[in-house]
């Protein structure tokens, strides 16, 4: 479920409609967003399956004037070291100005009849701040098919703090509507404190 709005009580019941400890995942949102007034924001439960478990697993993305703010609860099952289910929350509060990219890949069936304004049937939403990076290299080399000369390694790199997807078919076209209407906001809001 995902779900958009501006005001923390609106953030408040589709935490709850997420019906995924709304409590905790509440309290540890609106410690992180603060006084400031929400811009937009979004909500999305998923669920997992893992070998004999399943997992639940819900991200929490919150726009304020100057922050961007991500959330995510994860819960884990007893294990010998601790032998009740617990959940474990994080949140990352990040201002505005250091968003560095926001990529929005639409996957649509049938494009040669595509019709402006109709919904993808997925979105992946990507958000680049800087704090993770990732490197993917592999051994460089030269046209010459006998040259035997070690040339080092060629790649690159790419910021891929968060990659968060929704499809029509896992969530719903609500859901999918809703992640392209926050993605437009954050976009919009890094343009003015760019």
């Amino acid at each position: 479920m995902a779900k958009t709005g501006t005001t923390t009580q609106d953030l408040r019941s589709a935490i709850e409609r997420s019906g995924y400890y709304p409590a905790l995942v509440s309290e540890a949102v609106e410690s992180a967003v603060g006084p400031e007034p929400i811009t937009s924001y979004l909500v999305h439960q998923e669920t997992t399956f893992d070998a004999n478990e399943v997992r639940r697993h819900v991200t929490v993305l919150v726009l304020t004037a100057s922050r961007f703010v991500v959330s995510h609860t994860d819960e884990q099952n007893g294990d010998a070291a601790t032998p009740v289910p617990y959940a474990t929350t994080s949140t990352e509060t990040v201002r505005l100005d250091r968003i560095t990219s926001v990529v929005v890949s639409r996957m649509v069936a049938n494009p040669e009849t595509y019709t402006p304004g109709t919904p993808p049937r997925e979105v992946v939403l990507t958000i680049g701040w800087g704090a993770v990076q990732r490197l993917d290299l592999e051994p460089a080399g030269c046209s010459d098919p006998n040259c035997d000369a070690d040339h080092g390694y060629t790649g690159s790199a790419t910021a891929d703090d968060l990659s968060l997807r929704v499809s029509e078919a896992g969530d719903g076209p609500e859901t999918v509507a809703q992640a392209l209407v926050f993605a437009r906001a954050l976009s919009e809001a890094t343009v003015a404190n760019g």
